[in-house]
């Protein structure tokens, strides 16, 4: 959404009525933060960002609702208010969920008992600003569940390959963790052309760092899988 300041506007979901009155009124000695909405169930964050101009909203994984109530939040809001970014908030480490955030429409991930309040504010800026917020072990976990996936196809809406078949390779050793030099080794080229490999697969899907060029793959190749997974059932039921 675009304001003609510089201003952030939260939507703060979560059941903790303490957690959310420290949140709200820490974002809101932020000159930059404005808090226009909180919630405590699914239907309530729902609501609001139907109501409210928000930016970004962070959800609980798990709201009044329910466990893990949080996920349909964001799959929900993803459907009807595809411009909030959402970030997910975990009370703990929860490794385990981390792809499952992103998949259901997360645009960040933060676990509020092992960060700071000055990270949690640079995390909304980033997500405000169009960038993916996950910490390196988080993007490890995005990592392995991307190599656990078929093989990896970056396509657009219409299924349209965007990548050369050299690009891909390149995209996929990437999400395995390999740096520059290490790509370079396995596919017998130089860094440099790795460099420039990289340079034009940024330029070509408008993403602006690795993390969130693995992101773009996971996704990209999940919507091919359920795709794929519904046109079968789709073949049973004829």
């Amino acid at each position: 959404m675009t304001h003609q300041q510089t201003e952030v506007s939260v939507l703060i979901a979560t059941p903790h009525s303490i957690a959310r009155e420290l949140l709200m009124v820490a974002l809101k000695r932020r000159a930059n933060f404005k808090v226009v909405a909180s919630a405590t169930t699914a239907q309530d964050a729902l609501d609001a960002v139907k109501s409210a101009d928000v930016d970004v909203a962070l959800i609980g994984a798990t709201l009044a609702d329910g466990p893990l109530s949080g996920f349909g939040a964001l799959r929900q809001i993803r459907e009807c208010s595809p411009d909030v970014k959402s970030v997910m908030l975990f009370d703990g480490s929860e490794h385990n969920l981390v792809v499952d955030a992103f998949r259901a429409g997360a645009k960040g991930v933060f676990c509020l008992d092992q960060s700071t309040f000055k990270s949690l504010c640079r995390c909304v800026e980033q997500v405000c600003a169009g960038h993916i917020w996950a910490n390196s072990s988080e993007l490890s976990e995005v990592m392995d569940a991307f190599s656990q996936l078929a093989p990896m196809r970056v396509v657009n809406a219409d299924g349209m390959r965007l990548l050369t078949k050299r690009e891909e390779e390149v995209v996929r050793l990437l999400a395995e963790g390999m740096q520059n030099r290490d790509i370079a080794k396995e596919l017998k080229l130089s860094e440099h052309t790795v460099k420039n490999y990289l340079f034009h697969i940024f330029d070509k899907l408008g993403v602006s760092s690795r993390v969130e060029l693995v992101l773009y793959a996971v996704s990209s190749t999940n919507k091919l899988i359920n795709q794929s997974t519904s046109e079968r059932v789709a073949e049973l039921v004829d």
